[in-house]
């Protein structure tokens, strides 16, 4: 008898949409949901979830917030909630990235260059 079968963790992103002002960048943008879970499967059919866990994600500047469980298996179950900033722990401040676009080719960079790399004309 061959028997197939494993523990793995995934990531599911949650139907959540909720506009924000970020506290980190002070850009508009939304936070994404994702709930990160180990499973078991048998057969590549899941059995078992177990170790849920619910992080709110900015999409401005990407930091990330651990939510509390409960608060997550409502927004899982299709809950209305509004994120208060109390609801939220910080994981991981988030980057701000500028983009420089070159007025003349339209070429993209985020370095700090002063003349584009591509046609030489100055970056504003």
């Amino acid at each position: 008898m061959i028997f197939i079968g494993g523990i793995s963790s995934k990531e599911k992103k949650l139907d959540f949409n909720q506009t924000i002002i970020c506290s980190n960048c002070g850009k508009y943008g939304h936070y994404e949901i994702i709930m990160r879970y180990e499973y078991l499967n048998l057969f590549f059919i899941p059995i078992l979830k177990w170790n849920k866990k619910y992080y709110a994600v900015s999409s401005c500047c990407g930091s990330i917030y651990s939510i509390d469980e409960e608060i997550g298996k409502r927004i899982e179950s299709g809950e209305n909630i509004f994120l208060k900033d109390q609801d939220l722990h910080l994981i991981k401040n988030g980057t701000v990235n500028f983009v420089k676009r070159c007025p003349n080719c339209g070429f993209e960079t985020q370095e700090n260059f002063q003349y584009c790399p591509k046609c030489a004309s100055p970056l504003k």
